[in-house]
């Protein structure tokens, strides 16, 4: 047995099945099984389970795979040092985000990385759904959850809070909600979830309250939410970094600020693959992120010119 047959195990393994191993590889089909097969001739005992769409490794193949991961992660590692020498920091990181603290939050971050290290390609994809990071080979991923997937590595980043806004007009015409149930008549702008009808579940200290409602607009582009709700098109349940602004400026009010808004999960993950080897790119670029969430942020700059008329009773401006 030698490091190429290892090698060619752990990237089956990785893949899933044989047809994506051998494109990951540049081979074909009939090739990479070809050598699996001659592999476990050598070895005289069966590593995979062939079924219709994957494979499954037997305890020997989950054994040999652990020695193949080890061993590609140290020559990885030596390739690093060596070209590291007298050389800047160079690699690549695919990123994956959600749309909103993507594109808000992160993308001045994104940038100060870039001109910290020029060398290090940056791949950076806005999406909000559950990154299979394996099969779209993502080295890194940010998501806002409830509980992370008990098969990735999570790195708290801090608390993302959900609120409910309107523009002052909207509030000015329609009232503000002094409680779930009045967001009941209202157009309501907000992020896509799995029931139908939504359930919106908010806490008051200790006690639960929850309702069923229907949005008017639902989209996991919270740009387009965040758009919608400055176009005065309704109530939007939105995470506070998208209205920071619109708070200093006085576009937007908040209400139901004594409550707790549970619906979407408010904890910040960085996700990555427990057993994908760091590259010195990776790993920089983790630490990076995980020193920018926890800065201390800086307040919005307040309005400019005369004070702003107050919201109607039961609002508070955050």
């Amino acid at each position: 047995m030698d490091t190429g047959s290892l090698t060619l195990l752990v990237q089956i393994i990785d893949a899933g099945n044989l047809s994506a191993a051998a494109r990951r590889l540049n081979m074909s089909r009939a090739n990479v099984s070809y050598h699996l097969n001659q592999l476990e001739h050598s070895i005289g005992q069966q590593l995979l389970r062939r079924t219709t769409r994957r494979i499954e490794a037997t305890e020997l193949g989950l054994k040999l795979y652990a020695h193949g991961v080890a061993i590609r992660d140290e020559l990885q590692a030596a390739r690093e040092s060596v070209t590291a020498l007298g050389q800047e920091l160079q690699g690549r990181v695919r990123l994956s985000a959600p749309s909103g603290y993507g594109q808000t939050v992160m993308t001045p971050w994104l940038i100060e990385f870039k001109r910290r290290y020029p060398g290090i390609v940056l791949e950076v994809i806005f999406e909000n759904s559950i990154t299979d990071l394996l099969r779209d080979g993502v080295d890194v991923a940010i998501r806002i959850l409830s509980d992370p997937p008990p098969s990735l590595v999570s790195r708290p980043l801090g608390k993302v809070r959900y609120v409910a806004c309107a523009t002052r007009d909207f509030v000015g015409e329609h009232g503000a909600p002094a409680d779930l149930e009045g967001l009941r008549p209202l157009p309501l702008i907000t992020t896509v979830n799995v029931s139908r009808p939504l359930r919106l579940v908010g806490y008051l200290g200790d006690a639960r309250h929850e309702i069923l409602i229907e949005p008017t607009l639902i989209s996991e582009n919270f740009i387009l939410l965040h758009a919608a709700l400055r176009a005065g098109l309704g109530v939007a349940i939105l995470p506070d970094y998208l209205i920071e602004e619109d708070l200093a400026r006085g576009d937007v009010v908040t209400f139901l600020d004594d409550w707790h808004l549970a619906t979407f999960g408010s904890d910040l993950h960085l996700l990555y693959m427990p057993n994908r080897h760091h590259t010195r790119a990776m790993a920089t670029f983790i630490d990076y992120l995980v020193d920018c969430a926890r800065r201390p942020k800086e307040a919005p700059s307040p309005p400019a010119g005369p004070a702003m008329t107050a919201p109607p009773a039961g609002d508070r401006q955050r």
